[in-house]
């Protein structure tokens, strides 16, 4: 952005678009943790009450930390 954007981003938004760039990736990996602890305690509990095998628990906990790590890598770089 030019410095014209940028002064008038701030002047209406009142705060710089790096705070919103921040804030939006902040949600995103917040959103992605809570759904992670959500899919992990819900796999956790089929795998306690053999719902599931121990295989497919694995593979829950591998796909979400596969995800956490591509979504951290694209938003943080």
């Amino acid at each position: 952005m030019t410095a014209a954007q940028l002064s008038a981003f701030q002047a209406n938004g009142g705060f710089t678009p790096s705070t919103v760039s921040a804030a939006l990736i902040g949600t995103v990996l917040t959103a992605l943790l809570l759904w992670g602890a959500w899919a992990l305690r819900t796999a956790y509990v089929g795998w306690a009450e053999q719902r599931i095998s121990q295989r497919q628990f694995l593979g829950v906990a591998m796909r979400f930390f596969a995800m956490y790590l591509v979504l951290t890598f694209f938003l943080l770089s």
